[in-house]
């Protein structure tokens, strides 16, 4: 591997990376809090490291209880000249010994070694990772995808980099079943590229992970804004008799309620609209379409009542189920037939 086996000036110009396309240098930074994607980026490393040098050593060292000496000792070249990775954890509760022998070690990186540093944030060790940065060594940033339009970039790039299809509402489908965590969202897409003989369609997804609480969420949601009351309120009792806790049912309905209102007051084109809210176009799509079947007084009452229902399932009242009910059923008859 070039990058790791020949010398090298230090790079002159600061070097971002993402999880997905970093390679290895002498020295990389994985930083941010999603362990989930920390993981994935240096995975990522490794399997390229070893690809190229078969016989490389790999060593793991803690910044909290390292020993003075111990990068440097690590990092020698050895007598058989094998490549050497070296994968530090920790960085946000380095001791003093770890800071002054990393910044030592950035001056003069050894050539044919690869050292990632692995930063779960906080302010610790900033002299060590500003001194990263101006170095131009390659930085990734691992932060939380909160934001359902990041998570469903994320599925959608599981499936292409499997070279798998995966219909848009199925998409959806399961970032609302299993979204609330990253790793369990990836190992699904995993289960599913896995087992999918062509592609993945949302009836597919309903029948792997349509009995999760967050999915029964969405059903109730789902047809609630369509206007369906029988359906919804039968739809909640089984989640609610299933385990269903009233705290993520209303959250799914104030999620719905909260898109129709943002798409109902922006202008533009489906495109203009998606960009400026950071949501993907076909939701912004499938926005438009449903909040047709809404008047402003019927969105805004929908709204007030699942306020209302979200402070009292969260221990404002003594009936959390009845608030739940009381807001489908306003949501649904709400909607114009």
């Amino acid at each position: 591997m070039a990058a790791a086996q020949t010398p090298r000036a230090r790079p002159a110009a600061a070097n971002t990376a993402t999880w997905r396309d970093v390679t290895p240098a002498a020295v990389v930074l994985v930083g941010g809090p999603e362990d989930y994607l920390g993981s994935r980026a240096m995975d990522r490393i490794r399997a390229q490291v070893r690809a190229a040098a078969p016989d490389v050593e790999i060593t793991r060292l803690n910044a909290g209880n390292y020993e003075p000496g111990s990068l440097a000792m690590n990092v020698s070249p050895s007598l058989f000249g094998e490549q050497k990775l070296i994968e530090v954890e920790g960085l946000e509760g380095m001791n003093d010994a770890f800071l002054a022998d990393g910044l030592k070690y950035l001056t003069s990186p050894e050539p044919d070694a690869v050292l990632v540093f692995r930063h779960s944030g906080g302010v610790r060790g900033k002299k060590l990772l500003d001194a990263i940065k101006a170095g131009g060594w390659p930085v990734v940033d691992c932060q939380p995808l909160k934001k359902d339009a990041d998570k469903i970039t994320f599925v959608t790039n599981e499936f292409r980099a499997a070279s798998r299809r995966i219909e848009a509402d199925a998409v959806h489908a399961l970032v609302n079943a299993v979204g609330a965590s990253l790793a369990e969202l990836a190992a699904a897409c995993s289960q599913l590229i896995a087992d999918a003989a062509t592609g993945v369609n949302a009836a597919m997804v309903d029948r792997y992970y349509g009995g999760r609480v967050e999915a029964s969420a969405f059903k109730v949601a789902d047809a609630a804004m369509a206007g369906n009351a029988p359906l919804a309120l039968s739809t909640l009792r089984h989640a609610l008799d299933t385990g269903a806790d009233p705290v993520p049912l209303v959250a799914a309905l104030a999620a719905k309620l909260r898109t129709l209102a943002k798409v109902a007051g922006a202008q533009g084109s489906s495109s203009q609209i998606a960009k400026q809210l950071g949501m993907q176009p076909w939701l912004v799509e499938q926005a438009q379409r449903e909040v047709r079947r809404w008047t402003p007084e019927g969105l805004v009452r929908s709204i007030q009542v699942t306020a209302e229902a979200d402070a009292q399932v969260k221990g404002l009242s003594r009936d959390p189920v009845y608030a739940v009910e009381h807001a489908v059923t306003v949501i649904a008859t709400s909607v114009r037939r």
